[in-house]
């Protein structure tokens, strides 16, 4: 087996938006082991789990706006699913996907 191929995020110009039981929310804090704070759109803070898709893959850092599941048994946990780019998160903006206070 050889090494998994690291996408850049230069290749990754698609805009993913919200579907079913998904939501949007902005990073408050890395928590450390692949754990973050996040303030969600419905105005809870949930702690949020990059997965392993996109642990590899997207850097995530404080203030990014990324796309959350929540858990359906715990409802103060989530998965994070996608990390937006600042234009991205702009034009969240202005489709009235992202709230202004998040």
């Amino acid at each position: 087996m050889g090494k998994r191929k690291v996408i850049s995020e230069e290749e990754l110009k698609e805009l993913v938006l919200p579907g079913q039981g998904e939501m949007l929310g902005r990073v408050v804090k890395l928590l450390g082991s692949d754990h973050i704070m996040v303030k969600c759109a419905d105005g809870k803070v949930r702690v949020g789990r990059i997965r392993g898709k996109l642990k590899r893959r997207i850097w995530v850092r404080e203030n990014d706006v990324v796309l959350i599941a929540p858990w359906e048994f715990q409802d103060d946990r989530c998965d994070v699913l996608w990390r937006y780019t600042i234009p991205q998160a702009d034009l969240l903006r202005q489709k009235g996907y992202l709230p202004q206070d998040v």
